[in-house]
């Protein structure tokens, strides 16, 4: 492969979106440890995991958006692949299906360890990423591209990664991966708000489109607020430092708020969405440093 065609597939792959694709999966490992349960093959299995399935999606969804006419010229956002003619269609979709068999075979080894119900986890991850920007039903063309993201890349990471190391699941667990994905979904909502013209234009229905720019900017402050009160439920499970730790989340969370209010528009609101990936990486930490200090 020449290395300018290397370069692409890297940028394809949005390098700066994988940070916090594997935070979940660092929350998870922690709520493991604290269970006294951490084992690092299947924590090491876990990454890798959940980079290919981070991959995967990007790459799906430069070849879908790409088909449906979503990446406009006139596109905001980072360059795609596929629309600039840096990769050809076919190829992109050849590589995510081979990074999707690849995922598959090292996905299967966490059934020695958890057993075979695991199967249909990878089936449902498989079909999230598919059914993002695909299929009949495409879910980020419905508004449903948020709830997406509380799912697989909060709930599912963090449960499974810790399920996997200690075969239980609990309220920890629970309100982890809910936590999480709720930050994580202020991503897809920094995405959407500096996209929401061109989506109209190109029927890409996302919540931001559907209910409006002041939802879009409420909904962002509303979901870090929602994080640090799922929080407060650490209390009651004896968890302090998992409670009141993450509300230094709140500082870089409506910093990053109120830059989205003032710059409203245009490119610039491309570094909303580098400071939106940011601060999941930092909730992610500070929460399992809480839990770490609970253990």
């Amino acid at each position: 492969m020449k290395t300018y065609k290397f370069r692409y597939w890297i940028l394809a792959a949005r390098p700066k979106t994988l940070p916090a694709s594997l935070t979940p999966v660092i929350v998870g490992c922690t709520l493991a440890y604290f269970y006294h349960s951490f084992k690092l093959i299947p924590a090491v299995i876990c990454f890798v995991f959940a980079l290919l399935a981070q991959i995967i999606s990007n790459y799906l969804n430069d070849y879908f958006d790409f088909r449906k006419g979503a990446d406009r010229a006139d596109r905001l956002g980072p360059e795609r692949a596929v629309a600039k003619g840096w990769i050809k269609p076919e190829e992109m979709l050849r590589m995510a299906v081979v990074f999707g068999i690849l995922s598959l075979i090292i996905g299967l080894a966490l059934i020695y360890y958890a057993g075979w119900k695991l199967i249909f986890v990878g089936i449902a991850v498989g079909l999230g990423a598919y059914a993002y920007s695909s299929g009949p039903y495409p879910l980020a063309y419905h508004g449903l591209g948020d709830v997406c993201v509380v799912v697989f890349y909060g709930i599912v990471p963090v449960g499974f990664t810790c399920y996997v190391q200690t075969l239980e699941w609990n309220t920890a667990v629970t309100v982890s991966g809910l936590a999480l994905g709720l930050v994580s979904t202020n991503i897809l909502v920094a995405n959407n708000y500096r996209d929401r013209e061109q989506d109209k234009i190109s029927d890409k229905n996302t919540s931001v489109v559907i209910f409006g720019e002041i939802f879009g900017r409420w909904f962002y402050l509303c979901n870090g607020l929602a994080v640090i009160a799922l929080c407060f439920v650490f209390i009651s499970l004896d968890m302090m430092w998992a409670a009141f730790l993450p509300c230094l989340y709140l500082l870089p969370h409506i910093l990053a708020w109120r830059e989205m209010c003032r710059i409203r528009q245009g490119k610039e609101l491309n570094g909303i969405l580098a400071m939106s990936a940011g601060n999941t990486v930092i909730f992610g930490l500070l929460l399992s440093a809480g839990i770490l200090l609970c253990a």
